[in-house]
């Protein structure tokens, strides 16, 4: 059993409180970073193995504060963005509230995009913070809710010519704006052999990878997606997780990093993430539940003294009414599957479609040929 530290000396001088203390901020933006990293280990993980999480919850709004303040700070200073024009943007919820941020930041109004998937509880978010929420009807036939939301988008740059759009699937500052996350985890952990990271835009796994590979050459990179999604050759699906994977090819991925690949279904990530709350009180929703899913495999087949960093994008406070509501899982069949000890396993993207937690050790870009990036992992890693 773990306990508080009881302080035996009382500090000589008052400065001292404040050693260990987060400095005053005079704006919201200096509320995003320095984020904990959390030991879970046993009973989530087997006996002896465990991993590290970064609980980006921990940021106002979750781990896109970073790149939206990013995004718009570097846009104001090209001269993209102009004092006062709008933010416009598509998102599933954790960018929006991030945009949000940096509108009140920067003194911007934002309009958000979204379709009926977003739950109400980050719809109440976003209004509560003054942005507006437009939210599309139905989804593009073959590429979705997601290039319906985009298509909008365009039609509200169109008509409002001086507003700026952060485009965050292809935009290189959404890469960027995570160096300092990637810097935090140096200072926290000393050693990092193992990075797992759920891929969506691309942004924060090619952001945090990079630069992590350029400090430990031999760290092993794992991406983790859903069911149903094309980011790494699947063909399209429904999917329900929100937060990860994509039915378009985001031009930010960076798959030459990757050395595999894990996809993973609703019901295993709402197994994980329920699993996390009740052992180690730090969880979150979709991403979260997929990501710690395949660390804590992870933690079981590398060595004991093996670094594993787990990246947790967000919290569960936007997930009472979807992965953490019985009703909402009962409707959609997410109750009663525990995940497999091990995930399938599939020699390339192209061999099967993919229903539940498999891992392939092939990463290629489906779109090779355009943008010249296949990679074949090496397994042995």
């Amino acid at each position: 059993m773990h306990h508080f530290a009881v302080p035996t000396a009382v500090p000589s001088a008052p400065a001292q409180l404040l050693a260990d203390a987060k400095r005053p901020v005079h704006t919201p933006a200096g509320l995003v970073g320095d984020t904990p990293v959390l030991w879970v280990g046993e009973p989530f993980t087997a006996s002896g193995s465990g991993f590290w999480a970064k609980l980006e919850g921990h940021n106002p709004g979750g781990i896109k504060d970073r790149t939206a303040l990013y995004m718009v700070q570097a846009a104001r200073r090209r001269g993209d963005l102009l004092p006062g024009s709008p933010l416009v943007e598509s998102t599933s919820g954790t960018l929006g509230l991030g945009l949000a941020l940096a509108g009140v930041t920067y003194g911007h109004p934002v309009t958000v995009v979204t379709d009926p998937g977003m739950e109400p509880l980050m719809s109440g978010l976003l209004t509560a913070y003054g942005t507006e929420v437009q939210m599309v009807a139905t989804p593009h036939p073959v590429g979705g809710w997601q290039q319906a939301r985009r298509q909008r988008v365009e039609g509200l740059l169109a008509a409002h010519p001086d507003a700026w759009c952060p485009d965050q699937y292809h935009n290189p500052d959404n890469v960027a704006a995570y160096r300092p996350l990637a810097h935090e985890l140096v200072a926290q952990l000393g050693r990092i052999d193992a990075l797992v990271v759920s891929v969506g835009t691309g942004g924060h796994s090619a952001g945090i990878g990079t630069v992590l590979r350029g400090f430990f050459p031999g760290l092993r990179i794992v991406g983790v997606d859903t069911t149903g999604s094309t980011i790494f050759g699947q063909p399209a699906g429904t999917r329900l997780m929100r937060g990860l994977g994509s039915s378009i090819y985001p031009g930010n991925v960076a798959y030459g990093l990757f050395d595999e690949v894990h996809w993973v279904a609703a019901p295993e990530s709402v197994w994980a993430a329920r699993a996390l709350a009740r052992c180690r009180y730090a969880t979150g929703g979709w991403s979260v539940g997929a990501v710690a899913l395949v660390a804590r495999w992870l933690a079981g087949r590398m060595p004991a003294e093996s670094r594993i960093v787990a990246v947790f994008p967000d919290g569960l406070q936007r997930y009472v009414g979807t992965v953490f509501d019985d009703t909402y899982c009962r409707r959609h069949g997410l109750l009663g599957h525990e995940p497999a000890s091990d995930p399938h396993e599939i020699t390339h993207p192209s061999e099967a479609t993919v229903t539940c937690w498999t891992r392939c050790t092939t990463v290629v870009d489906p779109l090779g040929a355009t943008r010249g990036q296949q990679r074949p992992a090496e397994v042995s890693r």
